[in-house]
């Protein structure tokens, strides 16, 4: 089965993501296709996408590198975020269906229940599912595909401590839906601003140095199995 480009695109960025690939070492296509088991046809085409997204850079002699962004490329992106995540939860006060509110209230109910038991690595991706349906609800696809990028780029960037008071931020999230289910668009987005404004304070470079620094390259991954995906 052939695999798309797309798929491979999305696993060669989590890695990226993830630290295993360290910034500024190479990214071969001859030793992507050996561990993502596919032709160099797809990862040339991901390769493309992905320095089209910033992850990736092109260099003379050295080929596809993997991106090494600066203090102030990392902050510009906090600074994006907060402009676009309260624009995404107006327009979805104005764009939502049922099915996106549906989802919304299920990720607070289930959020607020484990911000009450304290269970942080739920929470982190409750937030995560949360901020992407908000995003989704706004009916805008370059608006949601800016946000899911900016969202990647963040994870790859920075470190996030959990909130000081989990209660209090899933019960913002609470009250952002609560806006958007009314076609409250400012209301959405004046909230939103608040809670973006706080999360942001607990991120911290992981390339400024000290214990957030990711581990180098591992060279001797296993290779992943691509065959389960599909277009």
């Amino acid at each position: 089965m052939r695999i798309p480009a797309h798929s491979v695109c999305t696993a060669i960025r989590d890695d990226i993501v993830a630290g295993v690939y360290e910034r500024g070492s190479r990214l071969t296509e001859e030793l992507l296709a050996r561990r993502y088991g596919v032709s160099r046809v797809p990862v040339r085409e991901a390769l493309r996408t992905l320095e089209a997204e910033g992850f990736v850079v092109t260099r003379r002699h050295a080929g596809a590198c993997v991106a090494e962004p600066t203090e102030q490329e990392a902050a510009d992106l906090l600074e994006m975020r907060m402009l676009l995540e309260p624009l995404g939860a107006s327009r979805a006060a104005q764009r939502r269906t049922e099915a996106h509110l549906k989802v919304l209230r299920g990720l607070v109910r289930l959020g607020q229940e484990r911000a009450r038991r304290g269970s942080n690595e739920d929470l982190r991706s409750l937030g995560g599912w949360f901020h992407e349906t908000l995003a989704q609800a706004s009916g805008s696809q370059a608006l949601t595909s800016m946000l899911t990028q900016l969202r990647h780029k963040i994870a790859w960037m920075y470190a996030v401590e959990a909130p000081a008071n989990p209660v209090e931020s899933w019960a913002e999230h609470g009250a952002i839906v609560d806006a958007v289910a009314r076609g409250d668009g400012e209301r959405a987005r004046a909230i939103t601003a608040l809670h973006t404004e706080r999360a942001t304070t607990a991120h911290r470079l992981r390339f400024s140095g000290g214990a957030d620094r990711p581990d180098r390259v591992r060279t001797s991954q296993p290779p992943v199995n691509m065959s389960s995906l599909r277009h």
